[in-house]
């Protein structure tokens, strides 16, 4: 596994992940590794607050998977254990990161790697980006989570017009359908991701964490059975010491200190 196809750089809380797999970061299994061991890293530090993923140079976020592998698994039964199983873990494990995520786009977002930024808390895309799902076109589907993160994002209408055509749509275009959160001005999207992580640093880590597991229960849980889990996490946001300290610095008329706790 090389490292250094995912680089990791912590700065003032937030750790910003970089794709790095020249010149289109494509999704390897090594990447895909590389991406895991970066996460674990994360995880693990108590500095880290927030985590951005991002590409490096500066044609693409990143454009998908490296074609030249696939010869290799389309016999029957190996695609799956050769790569869809470890990379669909490696996606989930982002997707259900503990900690606030954000995606900062650029130029090209194809296949695999809307697959990654889908599974980002944020989308920050700037406005020269192409988003694309262009399996179809192989004659394959998104096999990394695509059709489900897709469909929940934008609905089912939308999600089969992206992967029934393969055609990318523009920034513009994918604001409207609600793919992306925030649109930026070319070479903006790092640092407008790095203002959002900075917000998110000053917010309580445990309460962020807890309203993350909540939503999730939306998907996965009939409405009164997510209501019910949710009152047991809204039961330990009550009881921790970040809400004593934001309702004391309200009653107190000061703004809260979350980054000491």
């Amino acid at each position: 596994m090389n490292e250094t196809l995912v680089l990791c750089a912590v700065e003032s809380g937030v750790a910003t992940l970089t794709l790095n797999n020249p010149p289109l970061n494509v999704v390897t299994l090594a990447l895909t590794g590389a991406l895991d061991a970066a996460l674990d890293q994360a995880e693990r530090s108590e500095d880290v607050r927030a985590v951005i993923v991002t590409g490096g140079g500066d044609r693409a976020f990143c454009a998908g998977s490296d074609i030249t592998e696939f010869p290799s698994m389309m016999a029957p039964g190996q695609v799956v254990p050769q790569k869809l199983a470890r990379q669909n873990a490696v996606f989930n494990r982002l997707d259900r990161f503990p900690k606030p995520t954000i995606a900062a786009l650029r130029r090209l977002v194809y296949g695999g790697g809307l697959e990654i930024a889908l599974c980002c808390d944020l989308l920050v895309a700037e406005e020269d980006v192409k988003i694309a799902l262009p399996e179809i076109k192989l004659g394959l589907f998104p096999s990394s989570g695509g059709p489900l993160r897709v469909t929940r994002r934008i609905g089912e209408s939308r999600a089969k017009e992206l992967m029934f055509f393969g055609e990318p749509i523009d920034a513009a275009t994918a604001l409207s359908w609600g793919l992306v959160n925030r649109l930026v001005p070319e070479g903006r999207a790092l640092q407008a991701a790095r203002e959002l992580a900075a917000t998110l640093v000053e917010r309580p880590r445990g309460a962020l964490g807890l309203c993350k597991q909540a939503i999730g229960l939306a998907f996965d849980h009939p409405f009164d059975e997510a209501l019910g889990r949710s009152f047991a996490l809204s039961d330990i946001a009550f009881s921790a010491a970040e809400a004593k300290e934001g309702v004391a610095a309200f009653l107190e008329k000061r703004k809260a200190d979350f980054k000491r706790l």
